[in-house]
């Protein structure tokens, strides 16, 4: 059957040089991927640029900024008593490790559904965007696939951003509010994978081993 490409069409962020792990995970993929299709499954791309992913990120921020912000001053009247050096420094250097946790929490969140736990997740970095990612090697139903998506934008982002707020401390909450801004590929992925229809009986998610997003087999 024909494959349905609605996902990623940029050729270039398509024909990124891969690394040799990447390679392999590619390689199995196709291959599973063809036995899929000799099985009579239809093959449907729901990938995401990451360059579109970005600029969502920065119009997502505006309004995660006047939500946030406004709910802590709303809460708190003001900033609290935090130094502004010092918290900066705090916060950098926290934002730096919750980009590495953020990963960490699609994998922990995949592996609980995956066959073989933690083995069948693997990471990556797309350097040519300086972007880390997650993926899954085995198929997840639809509720497993969003799950771990959405798991580092409820931990990382809204959690924080709520604590920060009922607290007084709008470090916290401003680690929360570009956490979940963080969290604007997910998003993307998620929306893709909502808004597509299908009446098809039998339906497999899968994770795109070197692009961010999944692919949908259905016959």
């Amino acid at each position: 059957m024909n494959k349905q490409e609605l996902g990623n069409q940029d050729k270039k962020e398509k024909a990124r040089e891969l690394t040799e792990d990447e390679k392999k995970r590619l390689k199995d993929f196709e291959e599973l991927a063809d036995r899929m299709v000799q099985q009579g499954y239809c093959r449907v791309e729901l990938t995401v640029s990451i360059i579109k992913a970005n600029w969502f990120a920065i119009l997502l921020l505006i309004p995660l900024f006047v939500v946030g912000g406004g709910l802590f001053y709303l809460k708190n009247r003001g900033l609290g008593d935090e130094r502004l050096i010092s918290s900066l420094l705090i916060f950098f250097g926290a934002y730096l490790v919750l980009i590495v946790v953020h990963e960490l929490i699609h994998g922990v969140s995949w592996s609980l559904f995956a066959e073989h736990h933690w083995k069948d997740i693997a990471f990556g970095f797309m350097k040519q965007y300086m972007t880390p990612y997650c993926s899954c090697r085995v198929p997840l139903s639809k509720g497993q696939y969003i799950f771990g998506a959405l798991m580092p934008l409820i931990l990382l982002g809204i959690v924080p951003m709520l604590v920060g707020i009922l607290i007084g401390s709008w470090l916290i909450t401003l680690l929360g509010i570009v956490m979940a801004d963080a969290a604007a590929g997910d998003i993307l992925i998620v929306w893709n994978l909502l808004k597509y229809r299908s009446e098809a009986k039998e339906i497999v998610y899968m994770d795109h081993p070197t692009q961010a997003g999944g692919v949908v087999f259905e016959k």
